[in-house]
């Protein structure tokens, strides 16, 4: 964290570049907390402040009805944007207990092989079966607009372009899926390389 920053000020850089917002309904009529992975200031960010933030300026405007999030992960750097997994763990921990019973699904885009072998591997461990079993993994763009209302959503052009570059390489998996099938082709769940993958996902 930037020892220079007051918690007011960390707020105010929060609410500035729109980390958390939200905006437009899912297919179903749902409000959806839209998150971009990228715009998250990890190091100059206390999470006690990010967990003050969304008590105070997000949960009480999702109201005691269902919602969805959308995580966009695309070209978040684990040493610039990612706080870690203990944080993110942290933070939903501290998320009130309706809030979380009124959760019905994270979509997450742009997840990554990395991050999809680490959470296929630890996710019920580290975020609790009540998280991961929300996860819905979103390769693509196009088939985010089959849960999502595109034109409630606002969408930053960088992951546009990620989204065109994904189409010229050979993808793994593709599609929105409720669970975490076997990865195939992938290496032993015990191997080094798995290893590597999951100390990059949470640095």
């Amino acid at each position: 964290m930037c020892a220079q920053a007051s918690p007011s000020e960390q707020e105010q850089l929060i609410e500035k570049l729109e980390i958390f917002k939200i905006r437009g309904r899912d297919k179903r009529g749902r409000k959806i907390l839209r998150i971009i992975g990228k715009y998250f200031p990890a190091r100059n960010l206390s999470i006690d402040v990010v967990k003050k933030y969304l008590e105070d300026r997000i949960f009480p405007k999702l109201g005691k009805k269902q919602f969805s999030v959308l995580y966009v992960h695309t070209d978040v750097e684990r040493s610039e944007n990612f706080p870690g997994i203990s944080a993110l763990r942290s933070i939903y921990e501290a998320i009130p207990v309706n809030v979380k019973e009124n959760l019905e699904a994270v979509y997450f885009v742009h997840p990554g092989l990395q991050c999809r072998l680490f959470l296929a591997t630890f996710g019920r461990l580290l975020l609790g079966g009540g998280l991961y079993g929300k996860l819905r993994y979103v390769n693509r763009l196009g088939l985010l607009w089959e849960h999502v209302r595109r034109n409630e959503i606002e969408i930053p052009d960088f992951v546009y372009d990620h989204d065109e570059e994904l189409e010229y390489r050979p993808m793994m998996d593709y599609g929105l899926e409720s669970d975490h099938p076997r990865v195939y082709g992938a290496p032993p769940l015990d191997s080094p390389v798995v290893s590597m993958y999951s100390m990059r996902c949470i640095s």
